[in-house]
């Protein structure tokens, strides 16, 4: 017989197969159906409230930006390493004829100063502390390697110059104008147009 009990047994075995099944559909198609808790927001439930709720709109509108240019600028790092590793070895970063002395200084000074304020670095790689711009000048100084995958280096100077510009107002925590929304959505088009 059907008691309250035994219903609530099985919905409560129904649930958790059917978690379990979602946790299988996100790993086999890495996706995020958003049915777990993340233990950050957990702990950030405690002081998240606080901020007033125009805040917290605006911070959500921008973390889809951040996240555009995290996974593009780390793409572009990774892309970077893995030819250049191929082209010239590990050691390719320290090659002047590789790495512009410029941005290996640029960057050295940006390690130094991480590491005199006292917090932890933010990679062992030195790669991770170039910007856009860098970028665009480590692939211009290895157009023999990089342009069998773009199609003009004028494009990947105006691109990354473009993405360099409209980093600065989501690493400073500045809500992007309607227009350079538009312009970021272009630019990572852009990007990988030269691509084609």
């Amino acid at each position: 017989m059907d008691t309250p009990s035994n219903l609530l047994k099985l919905f409560g075995m129904s649930n958790q197969l059917m978690l379990h099944e979602l946790d299988k559909v996100e790993a086999d198609h890495d996706v995020v159906l958003g049915h777990k808790v993340d233990k950050a927001t957990e702990k950030d439930e405690k002081y998240y409230p606080q901020f007033e709720s125009e805040v917290r709109a605006k911070a959500r509108e921008m973390a889809q930006h951040y996240e555009t240019f995290y996974c593009l600028e780390v793409s572009i790092r990774i892309l970077i390493t893995e030819m250049l590793e191929e082209k010239a070895g590990a050691t390719w970063w320290e090659n002047e004829e590789i790495v512009p002395k410029v941005v290996q200084d640029g960057v050295s000074g940006r390690i130094k100063k991480e590491l005199d304020s006292g917090i932890s670095r933010r990679s062992d790689e030195p790669i991770d502390y170039t910007n856009f711009g860098e970028l665009g000048e480590i692939i211009k100084k290895n157009w023999d390697t990089f342009g069998s995958i773009f199609n003009s280096t004028k494009g990947v100077e105006r691109v990354l110059a473009s993405l360099n510009t409209l980093r600065g107002p989501i690493a400073h925590c500045s809500q992007l104008a309607e227009d350079e929304v538009l312009r970021l959505t272009l630019s990572v088009r852009d990007w990988f147009r030269l691509m084609s």
